[in-house]
């Protein structure tokens, strides 16, 4: 996939303000450590995860997107009535009807004209947006996209901390199946997406190339959370890292190879390289796999957990702003979610 006139205007990340370090989840399982022989800071050793943030109790998906789309729009200096697609791209959600990007529409007061809807995907829903928000403006069917993704792991951690304390059957195996739910984090991210040209917005456009896409949906049983196996506390997911993490990084390889084939691109053409935040053995063995240069990735994960769709967003957001960004520079947009479907998009300074 190739785009023609698609510009990123603005990258926004919204941190919640809850700091969990690793250790506090483990001392909330001291019990099931001690019972299972298991060593303090394993968390950390195994994830390379330090802490994660969580949003104040009772915090709506809708609101921390809406939050993160408000800053998105005046960052990206649109006026609300250029906005002609909204969509609203996180896992979690405030509903299974109606559709959350209906209650971030009213918060942001946009037009009603604009196209209204959520596209979930795992882990990839922002990325997703963004391309079809592209192939929109591409189309000329609009000249301004929101995409936001607000997400709220707190029902997640809270469910499966409390399984873990209550299950006596508990083994070392099954315990490792729970593991990655401990590493999910609470973020919100939004991206503007619009035409090029002038009149549009205020502030200077990075070009949207294009990409290419992945799917291997025999992975589709590594990592799921059955709504018929919800508590009363929130959801439970149950995941096979190990073998989702071999898969993952597989599939991200092939859709990487024919990403450069669209593109034009080699290993060394991306100055800067972002990437879905799982862990640091999934950094690892995705730069290995791909062949990339690991000193061009911009990792978080270590201080904001996975925070499912926000965590590619939100890593490019900080490395906006952290990073000394050279005109013209290439960026890489590595994206990847359960399911399993990749994508891998580039982007011009």
């Amino acid at each position: 996939m190739l785009f023609r006139n698609a510009f990123v205007r603005s990258v926004v990340l919204i941190k919640p303000p809850c700091i969990v370090p690793s250790r506090e989840i483990e001392a909330r399982l001291a019990p099931v450590y001690e019972r299972l022989k298991l060593s303090a800071g394993r968390l950390e050793l195994m994830t390379g995860i330090r802490e994660r943030r969580f949003w104040e109790s009772g915090m709506r998906p809708s609101v921390a997107a809406a939050r993160a789309g408000e800053e998105a729009l005046i960052r990206a200096g649109v006026a609300r009535d250029r906005i002609g697609c909204l969509v609203h791209a996180s896992v979690s959600r405030d509903y299974l009807e109606p559709a959350t990007a209906s209650l971030v529409h009213e918060r942001l007061g946009l037009s009603g004209d604009v196209v209204t809807f959520d596209l979930t995907n795992a882990c990839l829903g922002v990325l997703n947006g963004m391309a079809q928000a592209a192939t929109m403006i591409d189309a000329g069917q609009i000249e301004a996209a929101l995409v936001v993704s607000g997400e709220t792991a707190e029902p997640l951690y809270e469910a499966t901390v409390a399984k873990l304390l209550s299950d006596r059957k508990l083994d070392r195996f099954s315990l490792k199946r729970q593991f990655a739910s401990l590493t999910i984090g609470s973020a919100a991210a939004a991206v503007v997406v619009t035409r090029g040209g002038e009149g549009v917005s205020s502030v200077p456009g990075r070009r949207l190339l294009g990409g290419a896409a992945g799917t291997d949906s025999r992975a589709n049983r590594l990592c799921q959370a059955d709504p018929a196996k919800a508590t009363p506390t929130g959801p439970i997911m149950d995941t096979d890292s190990e073998s989702l993490l071999h898969a993952g990084c597989s599939l991200a390889a092939r859709t990487w190879e024919k990403a450069k084939k669209a593109l034009g691109w080699n290993n060394r053409t991306p100055d800067h390289i972002f990437t879905h935040q799982v862990g640091k053995a999934h950094a690892k063995l995705t730069f290995d796999m791909l062949g990339l240069p690991a000193e061009r990735d911009f990792p978080t994960v270590s201080f904001l957990g996975n925070t499912g769709s926000a965590a590619l967003p939100g890593a490019l957001a900080l490395g906006i702003r952290d990073l000394d960004i050279k005109p013209g520079a290439k960026l890489a947009l590595l994206g990847i979610g359960s399911g399993l479907s990749c994508l891998s998009l580039g982007m011009e300074w």
